[in-house]
């Protein structure tokens, strides 16, 4: 079957490309011969949970567990090689050029340590600056993340914090080192919904005013729809569809427009939500 896959943009700056990831573990196979690009752009990588997407992400900060075995024929990032890469060079990179937003910050944020610490942190790591210039650039960084008082905040701990402080918190890390692409792996989902809109729209325009890179880990098509440029869409390893996140109303893969299709909300209130026929899609698409 045709797929929208075949058409990935051709751009002078790909700050990712991935030709043939694979993903294994001794006995299954995780991610199946995946190929994508992404720029200065805001892509969305979408599909059910055990698709491949965290792992897909992971594995652009070298970050795959130990029993897991990646291949490919080209994995650059930030104009790295990612194949070859050791692990003195990973970490000059993560943080540095290619940042990462975990999901929950009540296990991703340091208990012992305060958020002026944490926030901190990469910039002792990769940038060359004085005590007083780090503080500084801390509270900077903290207020341009919508945080309240940063400079008693800095002093705080995370558990002082609410669910949705702490995600600016980790926002703020992720940010304070002026990163080329930021991977956000489900970063609202321990949030209600009405600060997922918030965080996500904080998220949005700090990307487009730095003029970075965004790759979205999500299973929200609604807000994947308002947020991002562009959709990748993920089925057991694979990815099936990609398209503009503006035609998700109208996509023509039946994954993904079953996947639109069940989204919640009142004109779906009481409805019974369509099935998908996996068999028919997995014989189609082979």
């Amino acid at each position: 079957m045709a797929c929208a896959t075949d058409w990935i943009p051709v751009m002078q700056n790909n700050l990712l490309h991935a030709e043939g990831l694979t993903i294994r573990s001794d006995d299954a196979l995780l991610v199946d011969n995946i190929r994508f690009s992404v720029g200065r752009e805001r892509v969305a990588l979408v599909g059910e949970s055990g698709s491949g997407k965290s792992l897909t992400a992971r594995s652009l900060m070298g970050l795959l567990s130990p029993a897991l075995h990646l291949q490919a024929s080209q994995l650059q990032v930030a104009g790295e090689n990612a194949l070859t890469l050791s692990e003195r060079h990973w970490n000059q990179l993560r943080g540095n050029r290619v940042a990462m937003v975990m999901q929950d910050p009540k296990y991703a944020l340091n208990p012992t340590r305060t958020i002026g610490w944490q926030v901190e942190e990469p910039l002792i790591l990769h940038r060359r600056l004085s005590r007083a210039e780090r503080k500084e650039k801390v509270c900077e960084m903290l207020d341009a993340v919508g945080l309240p008082d940063p400079r008693r905040l800095m002093q705080q701990y995370p558990h002082q914090l609410s669910g949705g402080m702490g995600q600016r918190v980790m926002l703020a890390m992720a940010l304070i080192t002026d990163p080329d692409f930021l991977i956000a792996d489900e970063p609202t989902s321990a949030l209600d919904h009405a600060m997922r809109d918030q965080v996500l729209a904080l998220i949005r325009g700090l990307v487009e005013a730095r003029n970075m890179g965004l790759l979205l880990i999500s299973h929200d098509l609604q807000q994947v729809s308002e947020h991002c440029e562009r959709v990748m869409v993920m089925y057991k390893g694979r990815l099936l569809d990609t398209l503009p996140a503006a035609d998700l109303p109208h996509a023509t893969h039946p994954y993904t427009r079953t996947l639109w299709a069940c989204r919640p909300g009142k004109a779906t209130h009481g409805q019974t939500l369509p099935v998908l026929d996996r068999a028919a899609l997995e014989a189609n698409d082979d």
